[in-house]
């Protein structure tokens, strides 16, 4: 698989989501790793959770994007992606999340 620059030899499909993900979050994969990302809209923010393949939840909060996103439009979570950014793909184009700083 490439993606934006990435070569991943070997990544691993979605698993079978665990009963505590969210059945819209969406899966990132990675090389042997990866996981279930899940954004929700609260008020002028989003509030982003990392699951595990597992279930267990990884890391949440606050995050803030300057570009324009709309949550009920399909999308795809992209790398780089990890407890303090989030990016995502949304009409062809790429959107980064970034956690709130006052959550730093």
């Amino acid at each position: 698989m490439t993606v934006e620059g990435f070569n991943l030899e070997g990544t691993l499909n979605a698993p079978e989501k665990h009963i505590n993900i969210p059945s819209s979050a969406k899966w990132l994969s990675g090389e042997g790793a990866g996981s279930w990302f899940y954004l929700k809209k609260e008020q002028d923010d989003y509030r982003i959770t990392r699951f595990s393949p597992n279930g267990k939840k990884e890391c949440e909060g606050t995050f803030n994007t300057e570009a324009k996103f709309n949550l009920n439009q399909e999308y795809e979570i992209t790398y780089l992606s990890h407890c303090a950014e989030v990016n995502v793909i949304q009409n062809q184009c790429k959107i980064k999340f970034t956690l709130d700083q006052k959550q730093k």
